[in-house]
């Protein structure tokens, strides 16, 4: 869902960090292993639950809080590799002809992403069920996958010229809609938890937009900063759907909160509810001068402000976000590419500051977590050894950009075996939200 895909990071010997899709599990690669880590008491320790000796590795997603794990290598880069991690075997691997930029995963579909073309699996069987070619070139492999099974939509750019966003049903295979997002090209885009909505941002940086996947209208415009134009690096709808966050090159990282209320009761011509002297007052001046100005001036009056923010000691210094319900508090976490996961409280009220309540150490390269204030104690570890190469529980299978179609067969080994292994590790009532 989200990951830091800049080869030359990679290259300079950054830390990879990504979340899992419910931001229930952190993943981390450093050189020459990786380890997952539980995020379910992170105000206080950050759990081990595995770590292994690998391949220098630039993608990993691991699908919810089963054992499965998608990997590429940057020995490797053309091959995606599945695992089972608690079995330390390899299920099956898939070769393309060219490097594999993106990996994304829900409990229905694997995606992969080329410069130039996409390729969908069924998760259950690993089968190749439709290919989408010749997409305008990608080489940052920017695409997003729902999290969700009922709205199991693809996002990928349009336009190598333009923000343009294709959207994709990738249960029923078919072009849902197209969304004219953006003046300037992608950089940015993320889903919601129920796959509804989509968040989008442009190479400028500025303003982030979200829209109605189902529909494309466009629900929320969100203004970043007006000073400069930036990187979006990580866009991130939380795990309640109610906030939103980004972070950039910058120093710092935006919350932004999507008031779904207010928006309604505009829509019936109703006044929202806050202080005269507050957010509605603002709106009230907004409506009243956009009259007499030009449209591009009016567009700054209309956008949402961020509601929260966090200011980090470093620009430069790529880093993930995520907002997520955890022990029945919500948390910001910020993983950066530098090698530290912050853990933040998001204010009630607007303007108020993040509180920082812990930075975890994740460089360390032995079976502990360590927090910069001390070890941690209560650390579980999952087996050191690592996936056997070549071998495991299934033999390879493998499929190149020029022969993936929809009739390829997938190895006996990847097919239903491979579906009951993952099954058994889901936990019973798992959803995309916390």
């Amino acid at each position: 869902m989200m990951s830091l895909l800049g080869r030359h990071d990679v290259d300079a010997g950054e830390v990879f960090v990504n979340f899992n899709q419910n931001t229930t599990s952190l993943a981390v690669a450093t050189s020459g292993s990786y380890s997952l880590y539980s995020l379910g008491s992170v105000d206080s320790t950050l759990d081990k639950i595995y770590h292994t000796k690998s391949d220098d590795l630039f993608l990993i997603e691991r699908l919810f809080e089963s054992s499965l794990v998608a990997i590429v290598s940057q020995r490797a880069p053309r091959k995606l590799k599945v695992c089972h991690f608690k079995k330390q075997s390899e299920i099956c691997n898939y070769s393309y002809s060219n490097t594999i930029l993106a990996v994304k995963l829900n409990r229905e579909r694997l995606i992969v992403c080329l410069e130039e073309s996409l390729y969908i699996h069924n998760i259950q069987d690993m089968k190749v069920v439709h290919t989408i070619r010749d997409t305008p070139c990608n080489q940052q492999g920017l695409c997003a996958l729902s999290s969700s099974s009922e709205h199991c939509y693809l996002a990928y750019p349009g336009s190598v010229t333009s923000g343009e966003v294709q959207i994709f049903d990738a249960i029923n295979l078919h072009a849902k809609t197209m969304i004219p997002a953006h003046d300037t090209p992608l950089a940015a885009l993320a889903f919601s938890p129920s796959g509804t909505e989509i968040a989008t941002a442009s190479e400028r940086g500025t303003v982030i937009r979200v829209f109605s996947s189902q529909d494309g209208s466009r629900l929320f415009e969100l203004r970043r900063g007006l000073k400069r134009c930036v990187s979006i690096v990580s866009l991130s709808f939380s795990t309640c759907a109610e906030y939103l966050v980004s972070s950039s090159n910058t120093e710092t990282v935006h919350i932004f909160r999507l008031d779904r209320s207010t928006a309604e009761s505009n829509d019936h011509g109703k006044q929202p509810s806050d202080d005269w002297m507050g957010y509605s007052f603002f709106r009230f001046l907004s409506k009243t001068v956009t009259s007499y100005l030009p449209t591009q001036v009016t567009d700054v009056f209309s956008q949402g402000r961020a509601f929260a923010s966090v200011t980090l000691a470093e620009a430069g210094v790529r880093r993930m976000c995520a907002i997520a319900t955890i022990q029945k508090q919500l948390r910001l976490l910020i993983a950066s590419q530098d090698g530290f996961l912050y853990v933040y409280s998001i204010p009630s009220i607007e303007g108020a500051e993040c509180q920082l309540i812990k930075r975890h150490d994740l460089r360390l390269d032995d079976h502990y977590a360590m927090d910069v204030k001390g070890l941690n104690s209560n650390v579980s570890v999952g087996g050191a050894a690592g996936v056997p190469s070549g071998g495991g529980a299934a033999a390879a299978s493998t499929v190149s950009s020029s022969d993936a179609k929809s009739t390829d067969k997938p190895s006996s080994s990847a097919g239903t075996s491979y579906a009951s292994k993952v099954k058994g590790d889901e936990p019973t009532g798992s959803s995309s939200s916390t």
